[in-house]
């Protein structure tokens, strides 16, 4: 470190570090002052540097390893706030920071109660649930009720807020439609993810321009029977046209209309995803449930099932292990339970017992119908 000072009310030099500080100096007192500053700031540096050598050092607590076993199987308990190894049980640290809420809940109604936040976004919501909504209760956060200007004024930014949250007649489609897709799972009983799916579906239709021209709850059903079909959910289409009031031709219409411009490639109707549903309407054994899905694997070993209605086959496949377990349960209780007629579930009953080869006690209704 070099000073140089030159004589009173003249220009001081001063390089610290390879940096020239050029100051005007007033008297030698003042020179003494300032030199004494200079010094201090630069043991200041000095400290501020060696303690950002340290930091750059290896942190104890974001190891990725054990040090004892050279084992990366590292098991983080959160109750305790340790990390422990999962080979040798070495005790790696035990103060790790909770990240998680400060509230702690045991039921589904004090997490919902105690959450702060919101929903993540979802496709069926016509906005994708990022907008804001003002709330109707016309009260503060005291629980006492707002002055009449106030309330008015509230109920004015609340029209304006449903305003813009569908100001293009896009938005309008997509808000009616996403109400009732909701309402259709609601009524059908259909999991979230489906849900998602047909959302999905039906926001690529409203960009292909597939909806112009056509009924929204037609292509909202058919979105959704598609979203059903291709992940196995056993929902037929008749299920689905009922419960969105439109008439079936027209939901298969525009779900083959999906298909082909969308370029969905849909699997085949499998006839065991429906056995469930048939059984748990007849109050079925699993057991016969088990054989009814035994008869239909080796239907399709033998490929008795190309071209058949999968429910019909259901069906017919449940009405013989019923026969083949003494479990009372007429054509008729098993025809009202899959959606068909009785005409169909003796047809399906007799190829499957030629083709098969299967033994089946003869009932009353089998023997009445032959």
């Amino acid at each position: 470190m070099f000073f140089g000072v030159i004589p009173v009310r003249s220009l001081i030099l001063f390089e610290i570090q390879s940096k020239r500080i050029r100051i005007e100096a007033i008297s030698i007192k003042n020179c003494e002052n300032l030199l004494a500053n200079l010094l201090q700031v630069d043991d200041i540096r000095k400290m501020s540097t060696s303690k950002t050598h340290d930091a750059s050092k290896p942190n104890r607590r974001l190891v990725e390893e054990c040090p004892e076993c050279k084992s990366k199987n590292l098991v983080h308990d959160y109750d305790t706030g340790e990390t422990i190894c999962g080979d040798c049980g070495l005790v790696l640290y035990e103060q790790m920071l909770d990240k998680g809420p400060e509230w702690r809940a045991f039921t589904l109604q004090e997490k919902s109660s105690r959450s702060r936040v919101g929903l993540p976004a979802s496709y069926a919501v016509h906005d994708k649930g990022l907008s804001t909504t003002i709330s109707q209760i016309d009260r503060d956060a005291y629980g006492k009720k707002l002055p009449i200007a106030t309330r008015l004024q509230m109920w004015r930014l609340r029209k304006w807020q449903i305003r813009s949250r569908v100001h293009s007649s896009s938005d309008r489609n997509l808000a009616q439609a996403m109400s009732e897709l909701d309402r259709l799972s609601g009524t059908l009983h259909i999991p979230f993810q489906i849900k998602e799916k047909a959302a999905v579906l039906y926001r690529k239709a409203l960009d292909k321009h597939l909806v112009r021209g056509r009924s929204i709850n037609s292509i909202t059903a058919a979105a959704l029977y598609a979203a059903c079909r291709g992940s196995g959910t056993p929902r037929t289409l008749r299920e689905i046209s009922e419960a969105s009031l439109v008439d079936k031709k027209d939901v298969a219409r525009c779900y083959r209309l999906l298909l082909q411009e969308l370029n969905v490639q849909m699997p085949n109707a499998d006839p065991l995803t429906y056995v469930s549903k048939i059984a748990g309407k007849n109050a079925i054994s699993g057991k016969t449930q088990g054989v009814a899905i035994a008869i239909l694997r080796e239907a399709r070993r033998k490929r008795v099932v190309a071209g058949k209605d999968p429910m019909g086959l259901a069906a017919a496949a449940l009405y013989i292990a019923c026969l083949q377990h003494n479990e009372k349960k007429t054509q008729k209780d098993i025809a009202e339970a899959s959606g068909v007629t009785e005409v169909t579930v003796r047809n399906r009953y007799k190829a499957l017992r030629q083709q098969l080869n299967l033994p089946v006690p003869e009932s009353k209704s089998s023997v009445n119908t032959t």
